[in-house]
């Protein structure tokens, strides 16, 4: 019988646009955090485990904020994502200082990893069904080796106008699968649409309102850990000769798209009626806590959150 589906939520990150450890900065009307609204929605929708991939440098931070109160809930498992975590025969470029990504980050949980997963940014509100929507796709005979699933969103709804963000494009072919990804690092908007750079502004690509993209909502069969494991080493091997080796990552959009290419892997495009929210800068904290609130007012969360 297959094992019950784990919810992986990736925490490593410090932040650093935002100005601060933004995934246990409190948004909600009792003190919750974004997370918090995450495991909630998780939980309901039948996911019983969930494993974080933090650093050992927010260790104490995120245990005393969010794990505590996860452990109540939920079986908690903690997998550290750090630099120094490579393969036989890898060297860091000198200087590295960036993590190594977010197929680095779910490398870093292998070892607990025993049933299919989703995978989701710690600092993202996706919604209730967007949780029922993946839990839904694991948990049924669609997940398997190379079939996986994403939810994606509405680029429009997953922008900010207070900076530049990183989004994962998609093409999607007629029977709902996925085509390709691209994940484009500095997408904006303007008084006239949405675009995206490749050259720090010199020059802007315009991309349409409704282009799906990912929000790094995933959904994998455990064999994809071993698909990462054989695409890392090469990576690394890699690394130093790329253009920008100290800021370069081994990202899951990136090597699923390679496998979509080599036709080694398909990906179902599932779909949420509800709306993204996230806090990439400091000025898309009100809008977050304001719509939280509302969320809070029309029933859909009580407060505090875990009674």
């Amino acid at each position: 019988m297959q094992k019950k589906p784990i919810l992986v939520v990736l925490a490593a990150g410090m932040g650093s646009r935002y100005g601060g450890l933004k995934q246990i900065d409190p948004v909600g009307p009792s003190g919750e955090v974004i997370m918090d609204y995450s495991l909630y929605d998780a939980k309901r929708a039948g996911f019983e485990t969930v494993v974080f991939i933090i650093k050992h440098e927010i260790e104490e931070a995120f245990k005393e904020t969010v794990g505590q109160r996860a452990e109540k809930f939920m079986e908690v498992r903690y997998a550290y994502q750090q630099l120094e975590d490579l393969p036989e025969g890898c060297t860091l470029p000198e200087g590295r200082e960036k993590p190594l990504g977010t197929g680095h980050a779910i490398l870093a949980a292998r070892d607990v990893l025993d049933a299919p997963f989703a995978v989701i940014n710690a600092d993202d509100y996706y919604g209730p069904s967007a949780f029922k929507t993946i839990y839904d796709y694991l948990a049924g005979d669609g997940c398997g080796v190379g079939k996986y699933g994403m939810v994606a969103y509405r680029l429009d709804s997953t922008v900010t106008e207070h900076g530049t963000v990183a989004r994962g494009l998609c093409q999607v072919d007629e029977n709902g699968h996925l085509v390709n990804v691209v994940e484009r690092t500095k997408i904006g908007t303007y008084e006239g649409g949405i675009h995206f750079t490749e050259d720090d502004g010199a020059t802007w690509t315009d991309v349409p309102a409704d282009t799906p993209v990912s929000m790094n909502l995933w959904g994998f069969d455990p064999s994809f850990v071993g698909e990462l494991k054989t695409r890392f080493v090469p990576f690394m091997k890699e690394l130093a000769n790329t253009a920008n080796p100290l800021k370069t990552e081994f990202l899951l959009p990136t090597v699923v798209g390679q496998m979509l290419v080599e036709g080694s892997a398909k990906v179902t495009v599932l779909h949420s009626a509800d709306k993204w929210y996230g806090v990439t800068y400091k000025e898309d904290k009100p809008g977050v806590v304001a719509a939280l609130a509302q969320k809070v007012a029309d029933g859909l969360y009580p407060t505090p959150l875990w009674k």
